[in-house]
């Protein structure tokens, strides 16, 4: 689906009618940004698309899910799910989205008014590694700001992306190699601008003292 293509992209992983896609456009505020989407090829072109959740991960999470994949807990933590039976139980959750009051402020509010929730979740797959999943639909704000969805296990948005071992490792260790590389960049550029700024300090010290 070459009119998914987003400039973007770090990398996607397509699975029976839906992908999921790691994007840098939100380095600068700390994130991981992932686009669940599934699509369906019989309706026109452009008009594919028939779900979009938009998950952001911390690059600190980012982080310590690169840990357990390297070390060898999140294997460990698969092979205990499937022992146990407990396929709906996730592996890793994740709970995001946009109060009703942000959603005002943009002009973007729900009709019922409720805030909108996002979430994630990782599970044991029974014909795959793994199943990725995201949702989206109402929610409500709690009182540490946590959105918490209220769509009562029938989301608005449902994506459910079949995955391997290797295909969640590329995923989520190529991401954490292209954040390491933004902020390498970020650093030498931000220490450039710096280096500049002190020479032309140094330049105006020089003319008010020959002044």
């Amino acid at each position: 689906m070459a009119e998914e293509y987003n400039n973007n992209q770090i990398i996607r992983k397509d699975a029976k009618g839906c992908f999921v896609e790691s994007l840098n456009d939100f380095f600068e505020v700390g994130k991981m940004h992932l686009v669940f989407a599934s699509y369906d090829v019989n309706l026109p072109s452009g008009q594919r698309q028939t779900n979009n959740i938009h998950i952001f991960i911390g690059v600190d999470e980012l982080q310590e899910i690169c840990r357990k994949l390297g070390c060898g807990e999140l294997q460990y933590m698969l092979k205990q799910q499937r022992q146990s039976g407990d396929y709906n139980k996730p592996l890793l959750e994740w709970l995001g989205g946009t109060s009703a009051e942000k959603l005002a402020q943009r002009g973007r509010s729900r009709t019922d008014g409720k805030s909108l929730s996002r979430t994630a979740k990782l599970l044991a797959g029974k014909k795959s590694d793994f199943l990725f999943i995201a949702d989206s639909g109402p929610g409500e704000q709690n009182a540490q700001g946590l959105i918490v969805p209220r769509f009562s296990g029938r989301p608005e948005n449902h994506v459910s992306v079949s995955m391997t071992w290797d295909s969640l490792s590329e995923l989520f260790l190529l991401t954490k190699e292209n954040y390491q590389a933004w902020l390498s960049a970020k650093y030498l550029k931000d220490m450039m601008v710096q280096q500049a700024e002190q020479k032309q300090q140094q330049g105006s010290q020089y003319q008010r003292n020959v002044g």
